[in-house]
């Protein structure tokens, strides 16, 4: 059974910072790569960062320069600091987790989302 599970979710004002945490745990043999999405109600899931095995790391024209992606390998866990943060940014953040369950099987692993409010 494998776990992706996050954390770091809340309320902050608009200018303010939050750090989100997501753990992949259980059996598996490697994180390909890990990354953040986030939805809001009436529109679909987008990406907001991905970070690769190899540390390479993707964003959203939208928060650049805004958010970082990193990842502890060691603890099988990704982070993303979001600062500078907007209204616009309110939405339920997902981690999402490309693993490698058997040498011939890769699966993708969705967490139960943490709700990221920011007022004006």
């Amino acid at each position: 059974q494998v776990q992706v599970v996050e954390s770091g979710g809340g309320l902050v004002q608009a200018g303010g910072s939050l750090r989100l945490s997501c753990a992949a745990s259980g059996i598996f043999l490697s994180i390909n790569a890990m990354g953040w999405y986030r939805q809001v109600p009436g529109k679909e899931r987008e990406l907001v960062a991905r970070i690769s095995s190899a540390g390479s790391t993707n964003y959203a024209d939208s928060v650049k320069g805004r958010f970082t992606i990193s990842r502890d390998n060691a603890k099988n866990t990704v982070y993303l600091q979001m600062n500078s943060l907007k209204p616009e940014d309110t939405a339920v953040y997902y981690c999402n987790a490309l693993l490698t369950t058997n040498p011939i099987l890769v699966k993708n692993y969705w967490g139960q989302g943490t709700q990221v409010t920011v007022s004006s």
